[in-house]
This record gives C-alpha cells, structure tokens and sequence, in this order.
C-alpha cells in the first residue's frame, strides 16, 4: 500500500513540475510552487519523518508562497515577465549539470530502510541509548535537533532569515526607485 502512495505521489509531483514550468502565468506558477511544496510535504510523512514535513509544509507551502505572492504584488506595472529575445540554453545546461550532479551524489546514500546502514547501525543507537544522558533533554526527537543537530538547526533558520531579509531589501530598494523615478520625471 506504501507502494502505491509514493508512486501516486511521485506521479502528481512530476505533473506538477511540468505544470510550472509550462505554465506563463505568475501567480498561477506561485500557486503551482505551493501544491508542489505540500506534495513533498506529504511524501515526506510517508516516508515516516513527520518533523522534515511539517517544516517543507511550513517553509515550502507557507512562507515561501506568500514571500511569491508579495512579490508579484509589489511588481509595480503587472505585466507578466517575458523572455522574449533571451536564451534559455544557459539556464537549461546549469539545470542539467545540477541535475546530474544530484543523482550522482545518490549514490553514495544508504539504500532506505537498511538496517546494516552506518546512519542506522551506529548513529540512530548512539541517539537512543546516550541521547538523554548527554544532552539531558528527555524528548529524543528534541535532543536530536537541539543539541545534536543544533548548528545545523541553526544554519537552516539562518539561511530562511537570509532570504526573507533580501526579500524585503529587494522590495524596499524597489519602492525607493520607483519613488525617485516618478520625482525625475516631474522636477
């Protein structure tokens, strides 16, 4: 049965990316990157990691679709972005070269659910018998990602601190030339 989630939701995640990158209407796309993000997002809890889900539902779904949305709403004339006269080769090798890139670094991942796997065998034991002796923090889930994990806890809600800072410097400096344009052109 667990077969046949994934592969659905596999299916639907494909559709949804060729959705987007059909599609040339902006919002419609904002809204597409959104049901994207809550696919992943259940995928993730098939997958049995409930705490990863909640923060792609978070993050992916939420944050991010609303930063799109704003985005859009502070374009100042509307207009749909348009590529005419731009390639699009450049972009596509760098997608590609990334692409490959990913896969290849696959390789290297334990095969899912291998219990003779060094993530399983050796960390997740070292987590469960001396997590709350070392860390004192009874909730193992907790201890994991506040101590254990926590500089790579922290790295992740720096790096969503970062992007939403730029967001709103990009937003700000946006208004600031409009402003200054419309004084130009009237003085």
């Amino acid at each position: 049965m667990s077969l046949i989630v994934n592969i659905v939701l596999l299916v639907f995640l494909l559709v949804m990316a060729l959705a987007v990158l059909k599609t040339r209407h902006l919002f419609a796309m904002a809204m597409l990157f959104g049901l994207y993000s809550l696919l992943v997002a259940g995928l993730f809890v098939v997958l049995d990691a409930p705490d990863v889900a909640f923060t792609e539902a978070a993050v992916g779904t939420g944050i991010s679709t609303v930063l799109m949305l704003v985005t859009l709403a502070s374009i100042r004339d509307g207009h749909e972005a348009t590529t005419q006269g731009k390639s699009r080769t450049a972009p596509l090798i760098i997608c590609v070269v990334m692409g490959g890139l990913l896969i290849y670094g696959t390789h290297d991942i334990a095969e899912l659910g291998d219990a003779q796997s060094p993530p399983n065998r050796e960390v997740a034991a070292r987590y469960i018998e001396k997590g709350q002796e070392e860390t004192g923090v009874p909730n193992l889930v907790t201890a994991v990602l506040a101590s254990y994990r926590g500089f790579d806890t922290l790295g992740e809600v720096t790096v969503v601190l970062t992007a939403g800072i730029g967001v709103l410097l990009l937003l700000g400096n946006r208004k600031k030339i409009h402003v200054k344009s419309k004084g130009g052109q009237h003085g």
